[in-house]
Formats: C-alpha cells, structure tokens, sequence
C-alpha cells in the first residue's frame, strides 16, 4: 500500500510538471506583431526600413513600450536607449530574469532578425498574464538600442561601451551619442546603465539561426553553445600607381594584384585549420579608381571569427606571414592595423543550456547543439549573467536580407521553448 501511495503520488507529480512545463503561446498573436512591427519603416516596394536611430526606430520604439505598458509592465528607456520593462515576482528580493533582443536592422535587412526574439519576449509575458501564472523572480524583458550598429545597448549594460564609440556615426547620419539622445537616453549619465555580476539571475535570447543548418537538417531548436568571437583589421597596400598602357608587367608594384593575392591568401589560410573557423575580406577600395591607372593604394577590411580567441589569434598569425611574403615577392608594402570592433567568445552557461534541452525534450522538439557564429547581445550579456541561447530555422538560411523568413510555427516553437525554460529556471535558480 504505502509503495502503491508513493507511485501514485510520483505520477501526480509527473503530470503536473509535465501540464506546466507545456504552456504554450498564441502562435497568430506573435506573428501578427511581427507583422505590425514590420509597418514601422515599410517603404512603397513593401520592404521595411529601420536602421537604428532612424524615424522609424523611434516610432517603433514607442510602439513597443506602449505594448509592454499595456501588459502592466512597469517600462523605462534606460540612459543607453534600451526598453527595460519589468514584471514583479513574488520574492521581492529575488535579482530578474531577463530576456529579450533588439528590433533595429540592417539597411535592406529583414522582418525577423532580432525582432523574433523581442515579439516573442512580449508573447511571454502576455501567456503568463492570461494564465495568471506568477514567479519567485522578476521577469524582465530588455529591447537593446543600437545591436546592428555594434550592440550599443547590451555593451552600455555590461559595462564596457567604450566613449570613443559614442562619436561613431551609421547610416542615418546619427552619431551614437545623437542616437541615444533621440532614443529617450542620455550620454551624460550611460555609465549608470552598467549592472554587476549578481544584478541578473539569468538572461536568454531567442533568435533566428541566420544560416541553414537547422533547415538542412530539419530541426526545430538549436542550443547555443557560444557566440563566436570575432577581430577586425585594416589592410593596407602601398604599392605605385602609374600609366597602365607604359608600364611594363614586371616593373609594376600593383597594389590591387597583391590585394588579390593576399584575398586568396585568407581563404586558403582559414581553410587549412581543423575546425569551424572563418576569415573574411568584406570590404576593398582601390585608388586612384581610374581604367587606365595601375592602382597604387589599396584598402581593405580582414575579419575573423571563431569560438576560440587562441584560434583567431594563431589563424592571423599564418595570414600575417602570407602577407609577409606577398610583400616582399610583389614590391607593395603591406600594413596590417587592428581596429576597435572586437568582442571576445562568449560560452552560454551549461546549466542553462542543458535546461534548454529538458524543455525542448519535454516538448517534443527536435534539436542541436550548435555555435552561433553571428555576434548578439547575449554575447554581452554572458559577462555579467549566466546566459542562455535558442535558434530557431531561418528558411533558405537566409539573413540580413528582405528575404529573411522564419514560418509562424517555427517561431512559436522558439517562444515557447523560451517561455518553459524561464519557468524552469524560475523554480531553480536562487
């Protein structure tokens, strides 16, 4: 009898568990807002434009703290630009829960970067009002300013948004100090933003892959494992421009050729080490630009990323050596100068990540574990929170582009992994 009470009551337990750890969102609500958030920036081609700063970033900025306010979130703009909104837990001393991304793009970008992470922040959060579920902890949703333009916003909260950025300026011919002005922040007091280790229980954000692997192998979660670091340089070609029809072949120092060389060079370098690892020329200028004139000075841009700093420093050792060759057989002097934009790898905390798994298993998901090679603003997070990550497929892999899709089910998949592993960790974490 007494073991027949004990199982009975194990699968009361059972059930139970199982019931909440299957509250599940509106999939029409989330995509519809991710309809009504694309009209913020909507141009007459049917494309939406939103860089970060622009009229219609403001716009949809508001649009998004009158969304939050209307859950009874408590919604600030903190001096970064950020929508910080927060909804009270039953332990008063307990640090929040966060969550959430950024809803600005990149020029001719797409309606799902980032801003499935941020409906699907508001899609919580309206789930758990219907249901009238409380938490121990606060649940906080962030919304971070500026991501596309070097994640301005999350860099502000973890403490480390360097004032030489605040000059920088993007597309909208806005400054990022001009930005965050524009945003409801303030430069004169950001240093505020910044929280310790402590202030945060745990921070997750949900995303689109940005590439393919998930719809290749038709998964509906990936698990992030870390976010890639990545190192940026400035490449400079000194070579002597002259007359294209007088000079011989081999008594030219054409600085485009070794630029082109050198190009090939960083292809054939990031492939010849074991691992996932990727080196990129992204960006080429060539002077004087004339048909008829052996360029003399070429510019271009070298980037690297991957999940170990020792990599991306032993793969630009080998491509500095290239370089160093090209150089010394082509005549063109060759200048490598690091540049400002650098984020170090960052790892998605294990007990989170494994959480993240019980709940897609508990769901019936399907999933992998995955790196993301693409830089986030859990990235930064990671430095001050345990941190937590989740894909969901992007259709063709496609990303930063007006083609971008992510279906409605694959979307609320993703919510609802969220909205589970937020309850989950609720339950365990002091």
């Amino acid at each position: 009898m007494k073991s027949l009470t004990k199982s009975f009551f194990a699968t009361i337990l059972f059930i139970a568990t199982l019931a909440q750890a299957q509250v599940t969102v509106n999939p029409e609500r989330l995509e519809h807002r991710i309809k009504e958030l694309a009209q913020f920036g909507m141009q007459e081609n049917g494309e939406t434009e939103r860089v970060a700063f622009s009229d219609a970033d403001v716009a949809a900025q508001q649009w998004v703290v009158s969304q939050l306010k209307g859950m009874g979130l408590a919604t600030t703009i903190d001096y970064a630009g950020n929508i910080v909104a927060k909804r009270f837990g039953t332990d008063k001393n307990a640090a929040p829960i966060s969550f959430g991304s950024h809803i600005d793009r990149v020029p001719h970008g797409g309606n799902y970067d980032g801003c499935v992470g941020s409906m699907a922040a508001l899609e919580v959060i309206e789930t758990l009002n219907e249901q009238d579920i409380a938490t121990k902890h606060p649940l906080e949703v962030i919304i971070f300013s500026n991501e596309e333009g070097g994640v301005m916003g999350s860099r502000a909260m973890a403490g480390h948004l360097n004032k030489n950025a605040l000059p920088v300026t993007n597309s909208t011919g806005y400054s990022m100090a001009e930005g965050i002005m524009r945003l409801g922040g303030d430069t004169t007091q950001i240093a505020e933003v910044a929280r310790k280790k402590g202030d945060v229980a745990a921070f997750l954000e949900l995303h689109i892959e940005q590439g393919g692997t998930l719809e290749k192998e038709k998964l509906d979660i990936g698990i992030v494992e870390g976010i890639v670091g990545l190192k940026w340089w400035e490449v400079k070609f000194n070579g002597f421009a002259n007359h294209a029809g007088t000079t011989p072949m081999n008594a030219r120092k054409d600085a485009l050729l070794a630029a082109s060389r050198f190009i090939i060079a960083v292809n054939e370098v990031a492939t010849s080490f074991d691992g996932a690892q990727v080196a990129t020329v992204g960006r080429i200028e060539a002077e004087p630009g004339a048909p008829n004139v052996i360029p003399g000075k070429v510019t271009t841009s070298l980037e690297i990323r991957d999940l170990s700093s020792e990599v991306i420093e032993n793969v630009f050792t080998a491509i500095q050596k290239r370089a160093d060759a090209i150089s010394a057989e082509s005549g063109v002097e060759i200048s490598i100068s690091p540049l400002d934009t650098t984020a170090d790898p960052a790892i998605m905390t294990p007990i989170i990540q494994k959480e993240i798994e019980n709940t897609t298993n508990t769901l019936g998901l399907s999933y992998r574990y995955m790196p993301s090679g693409a830089g986030h603003d859990a990235q930064d997070m990671a430095l001050i929170a345990p941190t937590g990550m989740i894909f969901v497929p992007s259709q063709g892999g496609i990303s930063h582009s007006p083609k971008e899709f992510t279906s409605a089910s694959d979307m609320a998949n993703g919510a609802n992994v969220l909205l589970n592993t937020i309850l989950a960790l609720d339950k365990k974490l002091d």
